[in-house]
């Protein structure tokens, strides 16, 4: 007697099936509140660089430059932790 798949012997067997979601975890940069936060601070640095007195320009490009690797930094780290099809998680 050949067993089909409904049959009464089935009963007890569970099939597992792994999905797999395509739906990526972080969004596209330019989509994110971090991004434009980041680029309103570095127009403010900018901004009272060039209308305070005691606050130089290379002071301002280095707190740019600070401020646009920390996002780089925080960006990394939210994408490390998203599994993306390409990334083998």
């Amino acid at each position: 007697m050949a067993t089909r798949a409904g049959d009464v012997h089935d009963v007890g067997r569970v099939e597992r099936v792994q999905v797999r979601n395509n739906v990526n975890e972080t969004k596209a940069s330019l989509m994110t509140t971090e991004f434009w936060a980041m680029v309103g601070v570095i127009a403010a640095v900018l901004v009272a660089a060039r209308q305070l007195d005691h606050f130089s320009g290379q002071e301002a490009w280095t707190l740019v430059s600070i401020i646009a690797v920390g996002y780089m930094v925080s960006r990394g780290l939210a994408k490390a932790g998203s599994g993306h099809p390409d990334s083998g998680h």
